[in-house]
């Protein structure tokens, strides 16, 4: 079972992550909507993954995961995205995010993502 940190602007996609994640037996540990409040539950939290969405107001997902990244090299960062992302996508991979997620969900994906990060 992993601690997991939730990070995404929409509730809507917070919910349905939420609802996958608890079914498969791991734990919410904490909920972000920007890459600044995010970066504080990561360092009160010490999740052991971060699921961070890319677009996001204040400091976006990127801006963030190179915070946490500075903070703790070790750290577990799944990036969500939508589709025609590449670009952003390719520039979290290269700051040190471990997978990426397509919106919207889905449960396999998100489930193989979490155990890839894991292992």
């Amino acid at each position: 079972m992993a601690k997991i940190l939730i990070v995404d602007d929409s509730i809507v996609a917070r919910a349905k992550l939420k609802h996958i994640i608890i079914n498969a037996g791991h734990e919410i540990i904490g909920e972000a909507e920007d890459g600044y409040e995010a970066f504080k539950l990561y360092r009160e939290l010490s999740p052991d993954i971060v699921t961070m969405d890319i677009i996001m107001p204040f400091l976006d997902g990127i801006g963030a995961l190179k915070l946490i990244k500075e903070y703790d090299e070790n750290a577990k960062i799944i990036m969500l995205t939508v589709l025609g992302q590449g670009n952003r996508i390719l520039e979290a991979l290269n700051s040190g995010a471990v997978n990426y997620i397509n919106k919207p969900f889905n449960e396999i994906k998100v489930l193989e993502a979490i155990n890839d990060a894991l292992n």
